[in-house]
């Protein structure tokens, strides 16, 4: 992730070029604009400090430049996530998860994933229990 996460508005942003691909300055404002009051040179002023901070790339090369995001959005996302457990959470992922669960109703389909992969977490870790001793009895 780049040294600060992204606030809200930058957010707002990466999810733009995260759906289109690399997009200039016009479509992510364009895409903006459809949702909120905002002004092209707003947009145009966050995405050269998101340049600055390393959160974007702009590509010179091309007319008009091209924006696209610095990481994967998951990798992004991740480390938006790491940060929140730490600073919010005390590290625990745990007390995240109750409370995002327990704030917001959950649909039958992301309870199945939820499900699954802590599904997949306790087989991950049933052959590391196997070899310490400590899933026998």
């Amino acid at each position: 992730m780049a040294t600060a996460p992204p606030t809200p508005s930058e957010l707002q942003i990466l999810r733009v070029i995260w759906e289109r691909g690399p997009s200039t300055v016009r479509e992510v404002y364009r895409a903006l604009s459809a949702e909120r009051e905002i002004g092209y040179s707003t947009v145009l002023k966050f995405m050269q400090i998101m340049t600055d901070k390393g959160t974007l790339v702009r590509d010179e090369t091309v007319r008009p430049q091209l924006y696209r995001p610095a990481q994967r959005q998951r990798d992004m996302q991740r480390g938006i996530v790491r940060d929140l457990i730490e600073r919010a959470f005390g590290g625990s992922a745990a007390d995240l998860v109750v409370h995002a669960l327990s704030d917001k109703k959950s649909s039958s389909e992301e309870r199945r994933q939820i499900r699954a992969l802590l599904d997949t977490m306790d087989e991950q870790d049933a052959p590391d229990k196997r070899r310490s001793g400590r899933g026998r009895k």
